[in-house]
């Protein structure tokens, strides 16, 4: 485990890191996850072995701070994120990222352009949500208020979440868990989507084959992006299909 202090209140983010060569890999969970729960079968599968590997938990989340003086938003995560990996002495990465945490990497690629040299989205958030009661993921967190949340709205996220998911959900903190979703529901100006379409690195886009056609998938094509289909997983394609997501990603980053 390696950290990097991203706050002027020292604050830190971790990640755990595994040796290898350049260019190196980096890899970023979703809302309510942690990277070395959810990647180290990816990173030490045989098609990707060999590269310099940092599995890195989000501010808030897993093995990193979880203050409550940090607003959360996509922005101020791609920021912390680009600190660690200045201070890791990473550039050019190629970034490998689900969900929420895509949205990061996005984020992060149009800020500091010098720290990704190509993309791989797994099912990345792309588009503001409608917070709704009930819902899941993000868009039932942020249907609370904070106060709400706090006072106990999170037990019943958690009890939608299930068992697998609020193992790793239950190391982030609640402020940041709150504020992470309900920025993440209200995306970014330009949303993701078109931040995606502008960046000039190459870009894959990966989501369930089951979910269908994806929504926009020409529009993405047509900028650049690489739209590719998952078989035999739903959103959480490298726990579910840890093999075949392996294999659709080192073929992106053309391993």
């Amino acid at each position: 485990m390696r950290d990097a202090v991203v706050t002027p209140e020292g604050d830190r983010i971790r990640w755990v890191e595994l040796p290898g060569r350049e260019p190196a890999r980096v890899y970023v969970h979703g809302l309510g996850a942690t990277s070395p729960a959810y990647f180290a079968a990816t990173a030490c599968h045989r098609s990707l072995i060999g590269h310099r590997s940092l599995l890195v938990d989000l501010m808030g989340h897993g093995l990193s701070d979880r203050p409550t003086h940090f607003d959360y938003t996509l922005e101020s995560h791609a920021d912390a994120l680009a600190v660690a990996l200045d201070e890791a002495g990473v550039a050019g990465a190629e970034v490998i990222a689900h969900s929420m945490g895509g949205s990061v990497a996005i984020v992060m690629a149009a800020r500091h352009p010098r720290l990704v040299s190509r993309l791989v989205l797994a099912d990345a958030n792309l588009d503001p949500i409608t917070p709704a009661p009930g819902a899941p993921g993000s868009g039932g967190i942020a249907a609370h208020s904070e106060q709400e949340f706090l006072r106990g709205g999170w037990e019943q996220v958690r009890d939608r979440a299930g068992a697998h998911w609020w193992a790793t959900m239950r190391l982030a903190g609640r402020e940041a868990l709150y504020r992470s979703a309900v920025h993440l529901t209200r995306g970014t100006t330009p949303t993701m989507r078109e931040l995606l379409m502008r960046l000039p690195v190459p870009r894959t886009f990966l989501f369930p084959e089951a979910d269908g056609p994806f929504r926009g998938a020409e529009e993405l094509r047509l900028s650049g992006v690489t739209v590719v289909p998952v078989a035999g997983c739903g959103h959480n394609m490298m726990l579910d299909n840890p093999d075949a997501f392996a294999r659709v990603t080192a073929a992106a980053l053309g391993s």
